[in-house]
């Protein structure tokens, strides 16, 4: 493979990229070769349509033997490749390169490889397809290794609907035999492609050959090949009449419920709620449900998990003339005995689903039974189970209010709050806005009010933050007034703190509460707070005050602005710390220079070279005052980031 000379000099030299990737395809380091693959699209583009159809892809068919990660891009890219080689007319030319890549070792490039195969066979014509795609197919289908044939498996359904009744008939035949196949990676592939196979097939083909089909691999020695049995159920069930689901598929279903591998049952609850619309409402009352119990007492934990975040979904699918009925006699007993389960990880994904069954079930089913699961889930020793109860209180608010549940919120609230896995902590704060929302006000300064100002002074800096934010979300919720009454008082006492770290969250706090509390409360209770904080003996609290200045200057008035912020700022700018004078220095150019230092590392390195008027990225070891020749530097930088980003 060799780009033609003898088109000139300036052709010879617009073509030497070309002639280096070509060069790389062949190159001894990995790296090159693979920026060669995943640029193969402009090698063929200079080389013509006739010369990628004659010399490209000939070259790629003889030479795969690469590596893996080589081999998935070019997988990849030849799925893109059709009018690259002259359109529809000629896609068939990439067949052989990627036929190639369907039977190699790997997993992720066969994969990749049949992908790329499905999607150019859209673009083959009837004819091309039983002349070029069908014939590929049988060859992967009859291959001798296990490669190609589980490969051949994800074709079947792409080609069939598309070719003549004779070559159906070969194609069904091909999809039978690898069923059977003695090797369980064919019989996975094949049963994994099952469901969808059957969705192409006229109905009466799915009647005789796809039900036999599932009934055998649902019937397979290996556990892998029956679970994947059950995934194409869904698929199956749903094309058949209702009439002959009872008779065709409801015994291999029963069968696949109640298997000797914890795994395949696990699939079953896994699909459950699909399997369910799939059956229709009848076939769910008769069948479902008993099968449905049983997966929640199944004696592995990990069905019983999969089969308990189904229970919302499996109550809201019942027939709703029968609903309240079938829950209150079959399957609330089930979620009374997981509320006690000996696995977490049950009572866990039961949590995360019950509070939904209060919606359905309405008010008086759920103050008589439900709430006393609610209150035991509250006090579970997990601390998961008491985060996913508190996380969907809003289903039990809008059937019942959240006051019955109060007096056990309280102390799961607490306990969540000092845990001693900070992860925990930060969820339950993420949670309080919501739980304030629906406890109300009067019950937050109470009881949670305390909390909230607790978790500002947390050790662990990501819980701080949080506790910043659901402040600001609380006075969103409650007021400005509310907050200068309960929450700046102990957020503005916190400046006098003996640990610099909690005065400093002081600061972080007034950033986010001070457009939320308005232009009033903020010039007269935060701004002196802060302006009296400039004269902290820690430079970290100082150069935050004159972060703090800028953040909050656009929520005040001009004079204060002039006469109180300005002269602090001026002040910090000749600190003796150089970060002091650096943020104080940001703070006075104004708004417009802070936005460019927040992109300017978009546009240059960290460790960029020395420049005449290349902008300092980090804390300056010696800040002069900016000339205007700086300033209009800054500016210059400022438009040309504008424009890249409107670009």
């Amino acid at each position: 493979l060799a780009l033609k000379s003898g088109s000139g000099a300036d052709g010879d030299d617009s073509l030497y990229p070309i002639a280096v990737l070509i060069d790389e395809l062949r190159n001894e380091d990995v790296q090159l070769r693979l920026n060669s693959i995943k640029k193969l699209s402009t090698i063929a583009l200079a080389l013509g349509v006739e010369r990628t159809r004659t010399e490209l892809l000939p070259f790629l068919t003889d030479t795969i033997y690469d590596e893996d990660e080589v081999l998935l891009a070019l997988a990849e890219q030849l799925g893109n490749f059709t009018m690259l080689v002259g359109g529809p007319e000629y896609v068939h030319c990439l067949l052989p390169p990627l036929e190639s890549l369907a039977t190699v070792e790997e997993t992720v490039v066969r994969d990749k490889a049949v992908e790329s195969l499905r999607k150019i066979s859209q673009e083959h014509s009837p004819v091309d397809l039983e002349v070029h795609f069908e014939p590929l197919v049988k060859r992967l289908a009859s291959g001798d290794w296990f490669t190609s044939r589980t490969s051949a498996c994800g074709l079947f359904s792409v080609c069939y609907p598309r070719v003549s009744s004779t070559v159906k008939a070969e194609i069904r035949q091909h999809f039978r035999t690898l069923c059977s196949d003695d090797t369980p990676m064919v019989r996975r592939a094949a049963a994994s492609k099952l469901g969808e196979f059957a969705k192409v097939l006229e109905l009466d083909y799915v009647k005789s050959d796809i039900i036999s089909l599932f009934t055998a691999l649902a019937s397979d020695e290996q556990d892998s090949v029956r679970l994947l049995a059950v995934e194409a159920c869904v698929s199956i069930a749903s094309l058949l009449p209702q009439e002959d689901l009872e008779t065709l598929v409801m015994p291999t279903l029963r069968q696949a419920a109640e298997d000797k591998s914890w795994r395949v049952r696990y699939m079953v609850a896994d699909k459950f709620s699909e399997l369910q619309k799939a059956v229709g409402p009848e076939i769910t009352k008769n069948d479902l449900v008993p099968a449905f119990q049983n997966l929640l007492k199944d004696c592995e934990a990990e069905v019983r998990s999969a089969a308990a975040k189904k229970i919302k979904e499996f109550c809201e699918n019942l027939p709703e003339d029968s609903r309240e009925t079938i829950i209150m006699t079959h399957i609330l007993s089930c979620v009374k005995e997981l509320v006690s389960d000996t696995s977490q990880h049950v009572k866990s994904a039961l949590a995360s689903v019950i509070m939904g069954l209060s919606t359905i079930l309405g008010k008086d089913n759920t103050v008589e039974h439900l709430l006393p699961l609610f209150l035991a889930q509250l006090k579970d020793e997990c601390p998961e189970v008491r985060l996913n109860i508190i996380s969907n209180l809003d289903c039990v608010n809008e059937v019942i209010g959240i006051r019955q549940l109060s007096q056990s919120l309280l102390p799961a609230i607490v306990e969540l709050a000092e845990d001693a896995k900070w992860r925990v902590r930060l969820a339950i704060i993420e949670y309080m806005p919501l739980l304030a929302g629906q406890l109300g006000v009067e019950f937050f300064d109470e009881k949670l009010n305390t909390l909230c100002m607790a978790w500002l002074i947390d050790h662990v800096y990501a819980i701080r933050e949080a506790a910043t934010c659901n402040l600001m979300k609380l006075v969103e919720k409650f007021g400005a007034e509310w907050a200068q009454n309960t929450i700046v008082p102990k957020v503005l006492g916190m400046a006098n703190d003996p640990n610099y770290l909690h005065r400093m969250t002081t600061l972080f706090c007034i950033n986010s509460l001070s457009e939320a509390c308005g232009q009033d409360i903020t010039t007269k209770h935060m701004l002196p707070v802060v302006l009296k904080m400039s004269n902290d003996q820690v430079a970290n609290v100082r150069f935050n005050v004159a972060k703090s200045l800028q953040k909050i200057g656009p929520v005040l008035d001009s004079n204060a602005l002039q006469t109180e912020v300005k002269p602090v700022l001026e002040k910090l700018a000749t600190d003796t710390d150089m970060d002091v004078k650096y943020f104080a220095q940001e703070a006075i150019r104004g708004k417009d220079i802070h936005l460019v230092i927040l992109l300017i590392p978009c546009v240059f390195p960290r460790s960029s070279g020395p420049g005449i008027n290349q902008p300092k990225l980090g804390y300056p070891e010696e800040t002069k005052t900016q000339d205007s020749t700086t300033l209009n530097t800054f500016h210059n930088i400022f438009i040309d980031v504008q424009d890249q980003m409107v670009n």
